[in-house]
């Protein structure tokens, strides 16, 4: 990895150059929050301040000097790697016998602007998930591995963030092409990849000095100190795994709308369900022909009917929902891959409509 800087006004030619070979998706302004969608230079939330608490999230206008001055919205990576819903095949039946399609698009490869190191966390989880399972998931390898990822280390943490306890953050380490550092008055750009090396041909760009490297570092660690959550992790699974009867459970329940909102915007949740959908123009009596599609769209273990199977429902109250949540997040996901299921964003916390709290609950159970 290398490690150079540009004035601020030029980090407008990355994006010129960008655009021409990608669709560029990275943060914009949108009913007042801050979302992730396809943008351009000119729509980066410059100066925005964002205030996450329990439940509640407020952002403020353009007052602040700093480009990246913002946290993070309700939006990962996610939505466009494996989108809320997605066609995995067409079918058709008919006297003749069964047929099926797989649909594809050609599309312009996505350039991620904007990463923060918890997504990035997060998008190594999915990875395990879906590319190194029994299962390779075909539309999500070719979605990932044509991207471009532009990380922006976290010099900000919003109110609820605890990347730090999890190691997740707010630093970002590896697995990006070109990852950007704000200080004073220029961009630090660290390439990590041949891809992020390739963007900056033919840019002017300068020598890093030592007292601007002082700065990086400096502004990484006062970002550590602001972080006001945290989570123990030196005594998972087991503080779960020995507690499956607490009273926090039926607590926490009595609280939780089973809503699914944490499950939505959390980066690292991948339950999905498939069903047939049928085209009623496609139907005929006559020649006994039936067509449609087989779809693919996000589930959640707090729906009441993830759990019903044939002869009932194994999780079949608010608790037991709640209970799998958690467990699944801070223990199911260490004995699987080695590490939490949560990468300490903070987002479940800030868009849960009663302000439950994934850290307080833990430490609930703990103590």
């Amino acid at each position: 990895m290398t490690i150079t800087k540009i004035k601020k006004d030029h980090l407008r030619l990355i994006f010129d150059r960008l655009k021409d070979s990608y669709k560029l998706v990275g943060p914009r302004v949108e009913n007042d929050v801050i979302v992730l969608t396809e943008m351009d230079f000119h729509d980066i939330p410059a100066g925005y301040k964002d205030l996450h608490g329990k439940g509640v999230y407020r952002l403020s206008g353009n007052k602040d000097s700093n480009t990246f001055s913002f946290s993070l919205g309700p939006d990962s990576f996610k939505r466009f790697l494996s989108p809320p819903v997605r066609e995995i095949f067409a079918f058709k039946k008919s006297k003749k016998g069964i047929s099926a399609n797989v649909s594809s698009k050609e599309e312009k490869p996505t350039a991620f602007i904007g990463m923060r190191a918890c997504d990035i966390s997060a998008l190594k989880l999915y990875d395990k998930v879906f590319l190194e399972g029994p299962v390779r998931d075909t539309g999500y390898d070719s979605l990932k591995r044509n991207s471009l990822i532009i990380a922006v280390n976290c010099l900000y943490p919003n109110g609820n963030c605890f990347c730090d306890s999890l190691g997740t953050g707010p630093e970002v380490r590896d697995g990006f092409d070109l990852a950007i550092t704000e200080i004073q008055d220029s961009f630090l750009l660290e390439t990590g990849s041949s891809k992020g090396s390739e963007i900056l041909n033919g840019l002017t760009i300068e020598e890093v000095s030592d007292k601007e490297m002082d700065e990086k570092n400096s502004r990484t660690e006062d970002c550590k100190k602001t972080i006001k959550r945290h989570i123990k992790v030196n005594d998972l699974p087991w503080v779960i795994y020995r507690n499956p009867e607490h009273p926090r459970w039926t607590d926490v329940a009595s609280r939780c709308l089973a809503c699914g909102n944490c499950t939505q915007v959390c980066p690292t949740c991948f339950c999905n369900s498939s069903y047939d959908r049928l085209e009623l123009s496609g139907i005929s009596k006559k020649s006994r022909e039936i067509s449609g599609n087989k779809v693919r769209a996000w589930d959640s273990c707090f729906s009441k009917n993830f759990a019903r199977v044939h002869g009932g429902n194994f999780r079949p109250s608010r608790r037991a929902r709640y209970r799998h949540w958690m467990t699944h997040k801070l223990a199911y996901w260490i004995e699987q891959f080695g590490s939490p299921g949560c990468v300490g964003c903070g987002r479940c916390i800030t868009w849960c409509p009663v302000g439950i709290d994934i850290t307080e609950e833990l430490e609930a159970i703990r103590k």
